[in-house]
């Protein structure tokens, strides 16, 4: 693939390098703010080589790459440089449903830490293997200990991650962010909670609620937002010669008790009734958080759902030690890549073939959107044969309490999170899962057919 002129087209399709607003990308996606969105023509952008897809979502035109994107986004990035530098500080002007708002503001807190959840996640996969199904590695030899701290870091310090990105969203420093984040973290604080929990504690009157901050999530998004205001404030009521060091100190003096007293409580209480609302339906429906998930989970990637997902699932980690919606996600992956692999047995055309098959494997490991957008949701019965193929597997593995044991991207090379230490086959049920979506998949998209690509269009 050549990069230089995939970007080049992409751009002269878009309506040229003065239609950019911002660009930005995600895993699999170049993602487009334009000044006038009736200059991009669509169709065309469709039809170029190397896109497998093209969503316009909430005001925002997303030109689906697949892996490579990165590569892409890099020769795009140097014709559109001051349009990169400025993503952050852009809002669209185009009018979006509070939905719409919700969902882009989840997307933009929790994407950019997913690789470092997702590392630490894999240093935890590594260890439980070493130390407790190979038995190579002692729990209480000193690589043991560092790595296990080293794999609980990212998940610990969460909120001062979630802190400098909530603050991108929420126009507040991220610096200032990130200390109100340290200061729910700091040994002083955890100390007195870990000391005695139940013991008042007193800020100028106004009582201290001790809880427990690290790892979680909802706090400090409630911080955050309600710190912003207030920056916002300090900024207004601070005379411009010593705004400098004043907006900051009146910042910060003004949120200690909001973040101690108000906010970070009230986020604690919120992430409880998470909690409770998950363990309740673990406990009663196990079977219908998989079933529903390996079903339907394809369409809450296409409509942006899946993000409201994130803060739930990160809850489920941090309070249960695992989630049961990964498997869901497995699953599905699974059948994208199988029906598009059959497409790409079936299909006549020898250009289509190559691209089926390059997307079937690249969705068997976990990238599903060049399978999903290019291949299966473009011929549309294979599509059906993965929302069919992913419920059934997904009930199987729900039925049988597949648990992830480590939040991080769901495909056959990272099966491994799927390791229990408590149960040995809760890999063999997810392993088992995989095969009944893959072999359902791919041979109900044989069976039903599709109405083949004569010429690429």
């Amino acid at each position: 693939m050549n990069y230089v002129n995939l970007a080049k087209e992409i751009l002269q399709k878009i309506g040229g390098v003065d239609n950019v607003k911002y660009v930005t990308h995600c895993a699999t996606r170049l993602r487009f703010n334009l000044i006038d969105e009736n200059k991009a023509d669509s169709e065309a952008i469709k039809n170029i080589k190397g896109v497998t897809g093209f969503i316009n979502k909430g005001g925002q035109f997303q030109v689906i790459i697949g892996t490579d994107v990165s590569h892409v986004y890099d020769e795009v990035a140097k014709l559109t440089s001051d349009k990169v530098e400025e993503a952050d500080k852009v809002t669209s002007t185009k009018k979006e449903s509070i939905l719409s708002r919700v969902l882009d503001t989840i997307a933009g807190i929790f994407t950019p830490v997913l690789p470092a959840i997702t590392g630490a996640a894999m240093v935890k996969t590594l260890l439980i293997l070493l130390a407790n199904v190979f038995k190579i590695m002692s729990v209480q030899s000193q690589e043991y200990i560092i790595l296990n701290f080293v794999s609980d870091t990212a998940f610990y310090f969460l909120p001062i991650m979630l802190a400098y990105t909530a603050a991108k969203k929420f126009n507040m420093n991220p610096f200032m962010a990130m200390t109100l984040g340290g200061m729910m973290l700091h040994p002083t604080f955890a100390g007195l909670v870990n000391a005695s929990p139940q013991s008042p504690l007193n800020f100028f009157g106004l009582p201290v609620t001790l809880a427990k901050y690290g790892s979680t999530v909802i706090p400090i998004i409630l911080v955050v937002w309600a710190g912003s205001y207030v920056e916002r404030f300090a900024d207004k009521v601070s005379p411009k010669i010593v705004r400098f060091f004043l907006k900051p100190f009146l910042t910060l003096l003004i949120m200690t008790p909001v973040t101690l007293v108000i906010v970070g409580p009230l986020g604690a209480i919120i992430a409880n009734y998470v909690s409770a609302g998950m363990g309740v339906l673990y406990n009663s429906a196990p079977w219908l958080v998989a079933l529903i998930l390996g079903a339907f989970s394809p369409v809450l990637v296409m409509t942006g759902m899946h993000y409201a997902l994130i803060p739930i699932v990160m809850q489920s980690m941090t309070t249960y030690g695992y989630d049961l919606m990964g498997v869901g996600y497995l699953v599905a992956n699974i059948a994208q890549g199988a029906a598009a692999l059959a497409v790409a047995k079936k299909t006549r055309n020898k250009e289509f073939k190559s691209i089926a098959g390059s997307a079937g494997f690249t969705a068997l490991i976990g990238v599903t959107e060049p399978a999903m957008y290019g291949i299966n949701i473009k011929l549309k019965k294979p599509f059906y044969s993965v929302l069919v193929a992913g419920g059934i597997a997904g009930l199987y593995c729900g039925i049988t309490s597949v648990k992830r044991m480590a939040f991080a991207p769901t495909g056959i090379l990272t099966l491994p999170i799927f390791i229990d230490p408590n149960s040995a086959g809760n890999l063999i049920n997810a392993a088992i899962g995989c095969v009944i979506a893959f072999v359902i998949s791919f041979a109900l998209t044989l069976y039903i057919g599709f109405e083949d690509v004569r010429e690429l269009d």
